[in-house]
């Protein structure tokens, strides 16, 4: 079962600075790819609209916003190489249009993170995005987008993780949810 992307299971509230910008993202990627509206102008709308704004039981949504913006900006102008890379790891007869909307903006996110954020650990951004897809989905949908993560992140990070591999995983800083340097 899919919700609207505009809401979501769990309070949002909650969640870390960071972990909110990447839930927004992926509904700001949604929202640009259901209405056309450019990177720039949801940018600006998330800012000016949601970000720190009540919900209805008085909580704000503090996310990261330069991260957030980085995301959204990254994902379209990268998006080729993204959906090149996402597109190596389905099935055969799978295409990136047959994929859920919201999940494939999850998948371009996170995507994104894997190939050009090289300051967030590939074991963080797959927890991210898989706690991402279970906000949205009660099905196999998080399976298929940790399996789909981690294999573009053996692609593009692969001794990363044969490192992280080797060292037992890498430490997460529960302050930022960020690896710990």
């Amino acid at each position: 079962m899919k919700p609207d992307a505009g809401s979501v299971k769990g309070p949002a509230a909650n969640r870390l600075p960071r972990s909110a910008a990447r839930l927004a993202a992926v509904q700001a990627l949604y929202q640009m790819e259901l209405t056309g509206v450019g990177a720039e102008a949801v940018i600006r709308q998330f800012r000016d609209h949601r970000f720190g704004v009540e919900d209805e039981d008085g909580r704000a949504m503090e996310a990261d916003e330069a991260f957030f913006a980085d995301v959204v900006r990254g994902v379209v102008a990268s998006q080729k190489e993204i959906d090149r890379r996402i597109t190596e790891h389905l099935a055969a007869n799978w295409k990136l249009t047959r994929i859920d909307s919201i999940l494939r903006a999850s998948l371009r996110a996170g995507g994104f993170e894997l190939i050009a954020r090289a300051d967030v650990s590939a074991k963080t951004i797959l927890n991210e995005y898989v706690d991402v897809a279970h906000a949205f989905f009660d099905g196999d949908e998080p399976a298929f987008m940790n399996a789909a993560l981690d294999a573009i992140a053996k692609d593009v990070r692969g001794a990363e993780l044969a490192l992280a591999s080797d060292e037992g995983g890498a430490a997460l800083s529960p302050e930022s949810g960020e690896t710990a340097a």
